[in-house]
């Protein structure tokens, strides 16, 4: 076989967009996957199975910051957690490359401006066939272009709901998703939110940015195959060591990019420390690890007891009314919008209600997804506890969640809905983490710069959520995207111009 001249850790978000922008340069692009290809299974439409028996869920323990044993919700497939996203597709705001003053704190802002991404936003929502609409959402930044596709149809429930949120002032919008509606429903009528896409109804990282990069020869995909570190030599990454069917293996090539995902990326650099880092690769600034955020999120229940909703995937809508102010003192206090449609097996799984009592309210409650940004602070961070992972995760700008939870339901019940309920997600449900590896201009404070390289190794690139310096309040997954894309041009530029 043919050595890499590129090796991809990681076939997520991140990673396979990498591949499918590199690809038209030539150079053998080798993506290494731990987990396999999701295949068509009963259980793939079965809330139980995913919801009530963690059918998909990986079968490992991280640890807390008090040391306690956690089932983590991060799943090892190839698309990885893209697979079972919510398929939202939404540019950060302008405002959150900036500085910004939250309840909680202050963000550090980021080391490009939005105008630096945009083209790379458009670029990416043309990659993933983007559903949306411009216009309606007063904070969405400039597009240099339009979507290509209509939004997915708001169900009739929906429809209404959307008039009664205008009629209380507020300024609902279409979410811009990446579903195939008709695709998805053929194959079941249910929500994608949250369940597996084996039918490709999805615009995820394996059905759009890897199959497009396996498109080209040069290209090839292990799975089943592991990274358990990195070796170096001279400052510079020089290959990886794989697990694969039971065996240890060494694969070097001249590039290598790190995509596991926030968590999995830090823990494997951290793993990697020789004599020269004994610290850990690419952490001569002590921030690997560090800055790890995680949206603070709430399920927000909103029901009229007499009143069914009949809706099958209702996660259409958005309101960013409050997500650049707000608060007390003028604050963002983050994003609302709609959760994939909830039902009796999914409720009763996810809280310690009696299944009769679940079912009674999943028939009749519009469910919506209260999201607002987490700080960075360094001492929120991964470690390694002899191999182990430890996530201690500390949660920040509490109290302006709990402000936008407050005025959420308030409105509902404005709204009509008499009976509203909220329940916050727990550490289980990973929500959007990020920045253990964050980007920067200054070496002392940050790992990458703008384009994922790292500081100490210049062979070496980070392209997942890790690299956000802060993690705004809406879904990372079209950023993660356009800074692959920008990174792809980067290395074509620069490493493979000749």
């Amino acid at each position: 076989m043919t050595a890499p001249d590129v090796i991809i850790i990681g076939s997520g978000m991140g990673g396979a967009t990498l591949a499918a922008a590199l690809a038209p340069s030539g150079r053998n692009i080798l993506m290494i996957e731990k987990g396999e290809r999701l295949t068509p299974s009963a259980a793939d439409r079965d809330p139980e199975a995913i919801f009530g028996k963690a059918r998909f869920r990986p079968k490992e323990e991280w640890l807390d910051g008090d040391g306690q044993p956690f089932n983590p919700g991060n799943y090892y497939y190839v698309g990885g957690n893209s697979k079972f996203y919510g398929a939202v597709l939404i540019r950060y705001r302008r405002e959150d490359f900036s500085p910004l003053r939250h309840m909680g704190g202050s963000t550090p802002g980021w080391p490009i401006a939005y105008e630096t991404i945009e083209p790379f936003y458009q670029q990416a929502e043309n990659l993933f066939q983007v559903r949306g609409t411009l216009g309606e959402d007063p904070t969405e930044p400039a597009h240099s272009g339009s979507y290509t596709y209509a939004p997915v149809p708001d169900e009739p429930i929906i429809a209404d709901l959307r008039k009664r949120l205008r009629k209380v002032g507020l300024h609902p919008a279409s979410l811009p998703l990446g579903v195939d509606i008709d695709r998805w429903l053929a194959h079941g009528r249910t929500t994608w939110d949250a369940f597996p896409d084996t039918c490709g109804g999805k615009m995820d990282a394996e059905s759009v940015s890897l199959a497009t990069a396996l498109k080209q020869a040069n290209v090839s995909l292990r799975t089943g195959c592991e990274a358990k570190r990195l070796i170096s030599r001279d400052g510079r990454v020089t290959g990886v060591e794989v697990e694969e069917n039971g065996q240890r293996a060494l694969i070097e090539a001249p590039l290598v990019v790190l995509a596991s995902g926030a968590v999995r990326s830090a823990a494997l650099l951290l793993g990697s420390a020789d004599d020269a880092h004994p610290t850990g690769l690419a952490n001569r600034s002590d921030q690997v690890g560090r800055n790890f955020m995680n949206h603070n999120c709430s399920a927000v229940l909103a029901l009229h007891p007499l009143r069914r909703n009949t809706s099958v995937y209702q996660k259409t809508l958005m309101v960013n009314d409050f997500y650049l102010t707000g608060g007390l003192g003028g604050e963002p206090l983050g994003n609302i919008q709609l959760l994939g449609k909830i039902t009796g097996p999914i409720l009763a799984a996810s809280s310690p209600l009696p299944p009769s009592l679940a079912h009674w309210i999943a028939n009749r409650s519009l469910d919506l997804y209260a999201m607002s940004e987490d700080l960075p602070n360094p001492e929120s961070r991964v470690t390694l506890k002899n191999g182990q992972i430890v996530l201690d995760w500390k949660r920040s700008n509490w109290d302006a969640h709990l402000a936008l939870v407050e005025k959420l339901k308030r409105l509902l019940r404005k709204a009509g809905y008499p009976i509203v309920l909220s329940r916050t997600f727990d550490r289980r449900t990973p929500s959007h983490q990020c920045g253990t590896a964050r980007m920067g201009s200054d070496p002392r404070t940050s790992v990458v710069d703008s384009f994922g390289r790292s500081h100490d190794h210049d062979n070496l690139f980070i392209v997942d959520a890790s690299i956000l310096p802060t993690s705004a309040a809406v879904n990372p997954a079209l950023t993660i995207a356009a800074l692959a894309l920008r990174a792809a041009k980067h290395i074509n530029e620069t490493e493979f111009a000749s």
